[in-house]
């Protein structure tokens, strides 16, 4: 290159000749043209793809947080149902345990009281068993008593029984 031209002017530097601006200018029209033909369609479309597929992801993750929160909600629901179904269990529960209970009480009560009537039944017959066993060795007694004052036999006499029960009987009157 030639700084210094023929007529003894001197060239700007920074300034590239004419035909050197012209072919870089043709040159980048060819590559502009190539590259706009070739090449900016496929990146067109790769960045469009691109461009779709985040904002399908996007999309899709706003759909997800949506079902995620009414999930929330209803899981917090079912939980709180459950929650007072098993309060609402317990209560019945609880009644149901005194029901039970008062039931068994009520029912040991009853089986109490026909144990005590039973020995009570049975306490009377024996008593009246023991009164009326009483009675007649009392009574053989006196005939044996009365047999020898007399000196004879009196067990056969209905007469004497007669009198041994009546004096039985004013005994148990003077009690």
């Amino acid at each position: 290159m030639n700084w210094i031209s023929a007529a003894g002017e001197q060239q700007n530097v920074l300034l590239p000749p004419l035909f050197e601006i012209v072919i870089g200018l043709v040159a980048f029209g060819v590559v502009f043209v190539v590259l706009s033909k070739l090449a900016l369609p496929k990146v067109k479309a790769a960045l469009e793809e691109r461009t779709a597929t985040i904002e399908g992801g996007i999309e899709r993750a706003e759909k997800m947080q949506t079902e995620a929160s009414k999930t929330l909600v209803e899981y917090r629901e079912q939980l709180s149902q459950a929650r007072q179904e098993a309060a609402r269990i317990r209560t019945e529960a609880e009644g149901e345990r005194t029901n039970v209970i008062a039931t068994a009480k009520q029912e040991a009560q009853v089986v109490a009281l026909q144990v005590t009537q039973n020995a009570n039944a049975q306490i009377d017959a024996e008593k009246g068993k023991a009164v009326s066993q009483l009675r007649r060795e009392v009574g053989e007694m006196a005939l044996d008593l009365a047999s020898k004052v007399v000196g004879a036999s009196l067990q056969d006499d209905a007469r004497a029984k007669a009198v041994i029960d009546q004096f039985i009987s004013e005994l148990e009157g003077a009690k």
